[in-house]
């Protein structure tokens, strides 16, 4: 049973597109969704990830929701294991995989079958000294001389991310790049389906839902998640909005303290948007939909149907 990928940046209506999808299909065939947004691998996690409640999850089955607290940490290599496996049980099961989200590495891990290069916890633990020595920045400006197009894909903030960069170039002898997946026939066949709008209106969509997290009680869900190990959690810790909440937090949590997380919660999300933009772009099998456009449910099947 051939999996549809839906991706594409955050805030272009992934999730809504894909109930819309296993609605339409009902009757015909059953499907089942699995989760593809890093962040929403967390249990409590949930506001500030946009993640769908039970109650409007329409009954469809959904995987690779709420598998993490937040003190562990979410790997590409976990990930791709357990997520590969989900997909291979429901078509067993006679029905169709549905894959969404917008976490880029974790998306082509799974479609492109990637292999993970080899850890060297001698060398992890050499780099990992080197960060805590000079920070995150001056290691990344390190990785920068060393391989500068690893570099220009890895925020500047991300220390694990460039700890790993650099100890798979040290391992392999060769830019990190050459061990990332390479884009061929998607696993399974998956048809991938990309849904993306016009940057202002994404930018105001944006801007509306980073305010309707905040009113609905993003900052008590980071009070909450702190007293269950947030702050010592290496991935959930530094998702987006939580992140700036808790430097929000640690600086007192008065009301332009959290205005100011506010705003960079928006900035930081609109920042992110750019880079999901320019990795899915370059991904040719991508049939992209706009989503102010009518019949995009009836535009994703037939994709989904039409591939030989």
């Amino acid at each position: 049973m051939r999996p549809l990928a839906i991706i594409g940046p955050t805030g272009t209506g992934k999730s809504q597109l894909a109930l819309d999808v296993v609605d339409r299909l009902a009757g015909e065939f059953d499907a089942e969704i699995v989760n593809a947004d890093a962040m929403q691998l967390y249990r409590g996690m949930d506001i500030g990830t946009a993640k769908l409640p039970v109650a409007q999850r329409r009954g469809i089955p959904h995987h690779q929701l709420d598998v993490l607290d937040v003190t562990e940490t979410a790997t590409v290599a976990r990930y791709q294991q357990a997520a590969a496996a989900d997909i291979e049980a429901i078509a067993a099961r006679g029905a169709v995989p549905v894959v969404v989200g917008g976490s880029m590495l974790y998306i082509q891990s799974l479609l492109d079958d990637w292999s993970f290069p080899a850890t060297d916890p001698a060398v992890r633990a050499r780099w990992e000294q080197r960060l805590a020595e000079i920070g995150v920045g001056a290691l990344h400006a390190e990785l920068a001389r060393r391989d500068p197009a690893a570099a220009a894909t890895i925020l500047a903030t991300d220390g694990r991310r460039t700890v790993r960069a650099l100890e798979v170039i040290e391992l392999t002898g060769q830019p990190f790049a050459a061990s990332a997946p390479r884009i061929g026939v998607p696993r399974w066949g998956t048809v991938i389906v990309g849904l993306d709008c016009d940057t202002t209106i994404l930018d105001e969509r944006l801007r509306r839902r980073t305010e309707a997290m905040f009113e609905q009680g993003l900052v008590e869900e980071v009070r909450d998640l702190l007293e269950k190990g947030l702050r010592d959690g290496v991935t959930a810790s530094r998702a987006l909005g939580y992140a700036q909440v808790i430097a929000a937090l640690d600086k007192g949590g008065d009301a332009d303290l959290l205005s100011e997380a506010r705003e960079q919660t928006f900035i930081g999300t609109r920042r992110y948007v750019r880079r999901q933009r320019s990795w899915f772009r370059r991904d040719h099998r991508v049939h992209w939909l706009d989503t102010q456009a009518d019949g995009i449910v009836d535009d994703a099947l037939r994709a989904w149907r039409n591939v030989s």
